[in-house]
């Protein structure tokens, strides 16, 4: 194996792996039975390699593999230890457990792991999988874990080229990845890394999108998703080491891509809305609500509804940041507006939470306290203010939202009615409540009849009465 920039060198037994593999190459190649073949793509052309057997515990677990990529974060001791030395018995234990481990949280067990190990147990290795001649594992990493597991000692494996660098070794896993077969897909997030690597490494956005069998502008869309990511990623951070990890965001794929596409169709019409708009669904993404809650929030969502039911801890908003000039041209660019300032510190302060929240053994419990009560009062603020934008939302859908408030508000009133009868049968009905409800009825009735003369030119019958009813009140 060829080394180059930036790869993780070679394993501590590389040479007596290559002794063994070569050795297996040429008993493959003397034998007068049927070779086993693997077809791989190799610098852009079909290869066919030769498959052996060979001792499960002599190889290594690939280090720079795509399959838990953003996985890595969880241990941030030894995600270090693991670039430090990525062959130490550490780092391959670090390795074995991320590879069994659940993308979306690694503190648990993956049951597609377990499915992949009970199949191998039942069925045996259906695909060999593949290896550099140093015993470095290029594709088949799981399935060395769940071979270890089940105490199997040979798995089959195809052997690389021995001319192979470990850009080689990127490009073949990608592509042995991307084929149509019963692989195990990469999770979101992995996905996301994999093609912001490709395209960082100076490929074509179109010919990495054709790779993942995707239109370039669903690359287009993965690429500033990633971005987004990272920047909630960055904005999280709390002190001490305290900060969402890309890997926490990995159940809101839909999300993501939803608030992409929204954010792009308001940025055609208004950019600062459009922020707006980003800022206030990121926020509830955070706050893990739902796919069809996060719909119901639109640019407006915040001064509609949220603005009232914040507390003042989440209220404060910065100043607004003054206009940037853009270095060599001297130009201005236009600071975000107030709105969006204010939006942004609201996120930020629940992603701050969240990452204390997440990181709960590693930080001071007064701290955590603080933390939980921030994120705890901001998620009922947002919970609360759903309910009427959803209602809002289904009304406007009918493009009837005053008159349905109203129609409401009769059947709220029918209902009094009967509420009434059955509390005077039972002589429990408290009239000084209802007095008092009754004369803030009257108030908001009155307050209807000044709205109907600002909006409404030419009344009809029911405004008309509402209108002279107010008038004899006030007579």
């Amino acid at each position: 194996m060829i080394k180059n920039d930036g790869d993780f060198g070679l394993p501590p037994y590389a040479a007596k792996n290559r002794d063994v593999v070569e050795q297996r190459l040429s008993d493959v190649s003397a034998g007068t039975g049927l070779q086993e073949t693997l077809t791989i793509e190799w610098r852009t052309k079909p290869q066919v390699v030769q498959v052996i057997d060979m001792p499960v515990n002599s190889l290594y677990y690939n280090p720079g593999t795509h399959r838990i990529r953003a996985q890595r974060s969880y241990d941030p001791q030894l995600d270090r230890r693991l670039d430090e030395d990525p062959w130490s018995e550490d780092s391959q234990k670090y390795l074995q457990h991320l590879l069994q481990a659940e993308p979306s949280d690694p503190s648990k067990r993956d049951k597609d792991f377990d499915a992949l190990k009970q199949s191998l147990a039942d069925f045996k290795q259906n695909e060999p999988g593949l290896i550099t001649r140093e015993g470095i594992l290029v594709n088949g990493n799981t399935r060395a874990a769940a071979l270890r597991e089940l105490g199997v000692e040979n798995i089959r494996v195809a052997v690389l080229p021995e001319s192979c660098t470990w850009a080689d070794i990127n490009r073949v896993e990608l592509s042995l990845q991307l084929r149509h077969d019963t692989r195990r897909p990469y999770s979101y997030i992995n996905r996301l890394l994999t093609i912001d690597e490709q395209v960082e490494s100076g490929r074509p956005l179109k010919e990495v999108a054709r790779d993942f069998r995707i239109r370039e502008s669903t690359a287009e869309q993965d690429l500033w998703v990633l971005s987004c990511l990272r920047d909630l990623s960055d904005r999280s951070s709390a002190g001490g080491g305290v900060q969402l990890r890309l890997l926490d965001f990995e159940d809101a794929q839909e999300s993501f891509r939803e608030v992409h596409r929204a954010f792009a169709k308001e940025s055609k019409a208004d950019v600062q809305r459009a922020e707006l708009l980003k800022e206030n669904r990121l926020a509830a993404i955070v706050m893990n609500f739902s796919k069809t809650d996060v719909r119901l929030i639109e640019a407006d969502f915040r001064g509609r509804y949220l603005e009232h039911r914040l507390p003042d801890e989440l209220k404060a908003a910065p100043a607004a940041a003054p206009a940037r000039v853009i270095p060599g041209i001297n130009r201005a660019v236009k600071a975000d507006a107030p709105q969006v300032t204010a939006a942004r510190a609201f996120t930020d302060s629940v992603l701050r939470a969240k990452a204390v929240v997440r990181a709960k053994e590693k930080v001071p419990s007064d701290q955590l306290d603080a933390a939980t009560s921030v994120f705890e009062a901001a998620h009922k603020a947002v919970e609360d203010a759903l309910e009427p934008a959803g209602k809002d939302a289904r009304v406007r859908k009918r493009k009837q939202a005053a008159p349905d408030r109203l129609n409401d508000a009769c059947q709220d009133i029918e209902q009094c009615i009967t509420d009434m009868v059955l509390a005077n049968a039972s002589r429990s009905l408290d009239e000084e409540a209802l007095d008092e409800a009754v004369l803030k009825l009257k108030a908001t009735l009155k307050k209807l009849a000044q709205a109907t003369t600002q909006t409404i030119e030419v009344p009809g019958e029911g405004v008309e009465w509402l209108r002279d009813a107010v008038r004899q009140g006030q007579a």
